[in-house]
């Protein structure tokens, strides 16, 4: 069994399981088998069993070339059941590999296995692999590296060397104690007892010391970051002391680079980042803490490191030099980091965003409430319980997958009514909103485009019950962020502001609190899609919706049939 990241000296992520007699136009066929399982691990002073793959917190990478198609056959050896997604892979015309519990598989239960065809497109950079069932996701987890195709390379200077950066956290109760918790009482839950950066908290935590990952780097040479945000409910500030970043490529897509003193990145997001060993030999913290936009809830307030180590003979500090990190609840300084990002739009690595739109969408993001259960009290504003939604509705999952619904003609799964625009307009960020628009209508509702809709679609954060930020991730696309702003969306003048040169090329953008974000894809893969927030808390409590792109006319324009060993509900 292998042990976890403990100290990484070079970890060079340019390794690729290639079988040289099936290239076929420079795409390959990798394999991997992932067992699922239950792996004691130690934090924090105390142990307990967390589901790992192959017995491995964070999960094994999976390295792969642009073009290639993966197979990952997934064996739940564990006690529960489990479905893997595959973030910010588009997966063309297969969506029966994408993951999401009951929206487009039922789980793999324990016992049983699936062998899942990740179809990889266009898609180069850092992207990332996590269970989407229950909270499964906080241990089970792992990178996903697609590295140029054979005879192209970085539009950068290659590096001397990649290095995975994974922040997440750590609960000492079991997760899914943590889960069951909150949705039976109806608040929010337990915030973790540790951040950790690949796996291992670091220096300020209890009995973390011996084990805080380490990076040994030379002068002179630059460094490769690859970076995801695990963490469960919380966007995160990241730095390296004395050494500035430079930001290349986000969510498996090029940038312009661009050099910032901190990276703010959310759950589910992945950065890629150069770091330049140009400072004297010393050991440097790489640092992260949470951002909280709501004062009023209850997180997880510590930070997390890691040690940057230069080589050579020199005389250390007594103690790692510690970074500087904005405020936890500095919303400019998420905000900020996140407008700035621009595609690399190159003739090699060209964008194009739609210009021309068929189809446009408001959809408000809230937290609400709904009444606890008779006889109980709940934890949440009045006693009542915490829910949110998506344009007032709170997505109620089914118990079969609405893939499989769509796919076969079964009624009575879902509706297709899910609204254009939220039912009823309001001041939605303004302060002490009426209770009155606090209690969402529950449905499983989707929203059907036709093939090659071209979308605009603003997401409204409002201030119902508490303004929040909302990192909003969007399975089988990735879209062009064109704007964001504070306050209420005009329609009329924020359009005029729009970025349709360079816009970023995303799948998970964070909305800013009381704010806007527009984007803009075409849907040009047919299927049934989720989207959600990632903040899991927010999922649990239902803001998530599901689109379904229908098949077009052409054979290359249709959804692929299902494999034969699809799990069965």
């Amino acid at each position: 069994m292998k042990t976890d990241m403990n100290v990484i000296h070079v970890l060079v992520l340019g390794l690729f399981v290639l079988l040289g007699n099936m290239l076929q136009s420079q795409a390959a066929l990798v394999r991997y088998n992932f067992v699922i399982q239950e792996t004691k691990y130690t934090r924090l002073c105390s142990s307990k069993n967390i589901l790992t793959v192959n017995g491995q917190y964070p999960g094994p990478t999976i390295s792969a070339r642009r073009g290639d198609t993966v197979i990952v056959d997934v064996i739940n050896k564990a006690s529960q059941n489990i479905t893997i997604h595959w973030h910010g892979v588009k997966l063309p015309r297969y969506p029966w590999s994408d993951g999401p519990e009951f929206i487009t598989q039922c789980p793999i239960q324990p016992g049983t296995r699936f062998s899942q065809k990740v179809v990889l497109s266009d898609e180069e950079g850092t992207l990332w692999w996590h269970a989407h069932s229950d909270w499964s996701r906080a241990t089970v987890h792992g990178l996903l590296v697609v590295s140029p195709k054979i005879g192209t390379s970085f539009p950068f200077p290659k590096p001397h060397a990649e290095v995975p950066v994974i922040l997440g956290d750590w609960w000492k109760n079991d997760i899914q104690t943590v889960m069951e918790e909150f949705m039976t009482n109806g608040g929010d839950p337990a915030p973790s007892d540790a951040l950790t950066i690949n796996g291992q908290p670091g220096d300020f935590y209890n009995c973390s010391r011996p084990e805080t990952t380490k990076v040994n780097v030379d002068s002179g040479k630059t460094y490769l970051l690859r970076m995801v945000n695990a963490a469960m409910n919380n966007i995160m500030f990241f730095a390296i002391a004395d050494h500035q970043l430079t930001v290349v490529g986000t969510d498996g897509a090029y940038t312009k680079p661009l050099k910032a003193n901190y990276v703010a990145i959310s759950p589910g997001q992945t950065i890629d980042v150069l770091l330049v060993a140009n400072q004297p030999r010393n050991r440097y913290y790489m640092a992260a803490k949470l951002y909280n936009s709501n004062p009023r809830s209850e997180f997880d307030d510590t930070t997390t490191t890691a040690i940057i180590e230069y080589n050579g003979k020199y005389t250390p500090s007594p103690s790692p030099i510690v970074p500087t990190l904005p405020a936890f609840n500095d919303r400019n300084a998420s905000a900020n980091f996140t407008s700035s990002l621009r595609s690399l739009a190159s003739r090699v690595h060209p964008i194009d965003v739609p210009m021309t739109i068929t189809r446009k969408f408001l959809y408000t993001l809230s937290i609400n409430t709904l009444p606890c259960a008779s006889n109980t009290t709940c934890l949440g504003p009045r006693h009542n319980r915490f829910a949110a939604s998506i344009n007032n509705i709170t997505f109620d999952a089914p118990r079969t997958s609405i893939l499989g619904a769509y796919y076969r003609g079964v009624n009575g799964v879902y509706g297709d009514d899910f609204p254009d625009n939220p039912p009823f307009i309001f001041n939605y960020t303004q302060d002490n909103l009426n209770i009155s628009l606090e209690t969402p209508t529950n449905g499983t509702e989707v929203k059907v485009l036709k093939y090659n809709d071209t979308v605009e679609l603003v997401f409204q954060g409002t201030n119902v019950v508490s303004g929040v930020d909302h990192p909003m991730h969007l399975h089988g696309y990735s879209f062009y962020v064109v704007g964001s702003g504070f306050g209420n969306f005009d329609r009329q003048r924020d359009p005029l502001n729009y970025n349709l040169v360079d816009p970023p090329l995303q799948q998970t953008i964070a909305v800013p609190q009381n704010g806007w974000t527009a984007i803009r894809f075409r849907a040009n893969n047919p299927g049934v899609w989720f989207m959600h927030c990632h903040f899991e808390r927010h999922v649990s409590w239902g803001m998530e919706m599901v689109f379904i792109v229908r098949n077009g006319k052409g054979l290359d324009e249709r959804i692929l049939p299902p494999p034969s060993d699809m799990p069965k509900c």
